[in-house]
């Protein structure tokens, strides 16, 4: 008989534990003295409550990436985003018209995280907008129009952007 998900099994080297995640070779047991150790389907233990193995289980990983995406969706922490290689340890250098004035330098990687932080707040004011209770659907859309206008507007920043798949997208060409 193949275990489920939450069997509780007690083995004679690691003690009592819970199955956690289940493959077609392995048994993932979280073990209350030694943490998660994995055995083979074969391996001799003691089933102290079985629960039937579902189809439609999940793994523990699948729980972990599931929770990682919505923390990271629904929060104020920022994904790491790594600038383009070419740009590392570089200098931003602002120079004004008048020469009689200085030019102003910004590290590269500076001015590239609090781009970065910008991206991270519009997204969470997007998410909090589509989330609101207050607004009605049309509002809604109204707002999300002027986000994407913003993303536009930021497009000339994704030449810092290491990934692609991290770059601001905008509406697009019209028509």
């Amino acid at each position: 008989m193949l275990l489920g998900i939450g069997s509780r099994i007690k083995h004679e080297e690691y003690g009592s534990g819970v199955v956690t995640n289940v493959t077609s070779k392995h048994y993932w047991v979280t073990f209350i003295d030694s943490g998660l150790e994995t055995l083979d389907l074969n391996e001799d233990f003691e089933v102290i409550e079985a629960v039937e193995d579902e189809v439609d289980t999940i793994s523990f990983y699948e729980v972990e990436r599931t929770l990682r995406e919505m923390l990271k969706q629904y929060s104020d922490i920022s994904e790491i985003v790594p600038i383009a290689d070419k740009y590392k340890g570089g200098t931003l250098i602002l120079s004004p018209a008048d020469s009689s004035l200085a030019p102003k330098e910004i590290p590269i990687d500076t001015f590239f995280h609090k781009i970065v932080m910008v991206r991270d707040r519009i997204r969470v004011m997007e998410q909090k907008i589509n989330s609101s209770s207050n607004l009605d659907d049309q509002e809604k859309i109204d707002l999300q129009q002027y986000i994407t206008r913003i993303y536009g507007s930021l497009t000339t920043f994704n030449v810092l952007f290491k990934n692609s798949s991290q770059n601001f997208k905008g509406e697009g060409k019209s028509k």
